[in-house]
């Protein structure tokens, strides 16, 4: 198994500290470079390349935010202490891969690392949906998405599309649709590649902003 590189970004060395004592006493993941601001984390994605960077919200200068929306490639896991506020939600917009709290148990953190790492949300779908049912109402308007792209969906492309929204995995999907998991993973690749989204959380972002879902009603 290939070592996890980690670039650790957080105004706080105290807090740098402890992240990276917990993830190299793994064995398995590398912090390949610490940074205190977003533009320093920026210089150090370029230089380092990370699998995967930890990234606060709040710093100076540049924000969390903004530098997760600068990020050339890297995936973003976002830590913050503020819960379940327009931060997360703009920073999902930017693309991060999903959020996790500071507090979180030693064990979620690593789990949430590996799983990004592995391409795959941190954030499920279905935690997604509730924050977004949460704060929608405090959002700033988002940027209007091209309704030729959703167009361009078969219907059941659309269905999948629903389906992911409503917080479903791949399996229980399949069970939904009544076909195999390796052909829902192809629908959700196709959507995902249609809509110009990185994964399943920007997805579930897309299908609210677009009226499929709705907030706590679905």
């Amino acid at each position: 198994m290939s070592r996890i590189r980690v670039l650790i970004v957080d105004d706080q060395p105290l807090a740098r500290a402890g992240f990276r004592s917990v993830l190299e006493a793994t064995g398995q993941i590398d912090v390949v470079g610490e940074a205190a601001t977003g533009g320093e984390a920026l210089t150090q994605a370029r230089q380092h390349n990370p699998d995967v960077v930890l990234m606060d919200v709040r710093m100076p200068g540049m924000d969390g935010i903004e530098a997760t929306r600068q990020m050339p490639r890297q995936k973003v896991l976002i830590l913050t202490t503020f819960g379940l506020d327009e931060y997360i939600i703009e920073a999902l917009r930017a693309g991060a891969s999903g959020f996790l709290l500071k507090d979180a148990p030693i064990e979620e953190l690593l789990r949430a690392v590996r799983a990004v790492a592995a391409g795959d949300a941190q954030l499920s779908p279905a935690v997604t949906k509730r924050l977004l049912d949460q704060v929608a109402r405090r959002l700033p308007p988002s940027v209007e998405h091209d309704q030729s792209a959703l167009a361009q969906l078969t219907n059941r492309e659309t269905e999948v599309l629903r389906l992911i929204a409503a917080g479903m995995s791949n399996a229980e999907i399949g069970q939904a649709l009544v076909v195999s998991e390796p052909t829902v993973k192809t629908h959700v690749s196709s959507v995902l590649q249609k809509l110009g989204l990185r994964d399943r959380v920007q997805a579930v972002i897309y299908a609210y902003e677009n009226g499929l879902v709705t907030p706590s009603g679905g």
